[in-house]
């Protein structure tokens, strides 16, 4: 999981895939952290990408750094603790001029049941579960 945080982290953005009814959607994040062990993003429950993940928990991220690129296949879980969401503000301070952990949008996700692919052109694929 560390990996793959550092990973997400080296990328700056990484791009988030959902299901909105029968329609994929894909968008630019950058948020990620480690909390209690788990690996965190974040969004506001006022998007479309909060009531997608609600729907449908299943997402992937896919990242590129160094030459490589890494695909995160897992399962969006929310975590509706104050300590989880101040602990990502306080990770992101960037974030705290559009949300505060306790305004009833800012929300985080914990990734559950993840798998990570990371690829490049010269190295064999190589999986990361967490």
């Amino acid at each position: 999981m560390e990996e793959v945080y550092d990973f997400l982290k080296k990328s700056e953005t990484y791009f988030l895939a959902t299901v909105d009814g029968d329609r994929s959607r894909v968008r630019p994040f950058g948020t990620a952290d480690i909390f209690e062990n788990r690996l965190y993003i974040q969004t506001g429950r006022v998007k479309s990408v909060y009531r997608q993940m609600k729907a449908n928990p299943k997402i992937e991220i896919c990242a590129m750094a160094n030459g490589k690129w890494m695909r995160v296949e897992a399962v969006a879980v929310e975590d509706d603790r104050l300590e989880a969401r101040q602990h990502m503000l306080d990770a992101w301070p960037s974030l705290k001029s559009m949300y505060a952990a306790d305004d009833g949008n800012s929300t985080v996700f914990y990734l559950k049941d993840a798998m990570a692919t990371v690829y490049s052109f010269t190295e064999d694929p190589r999986e990361i579960t967490f």
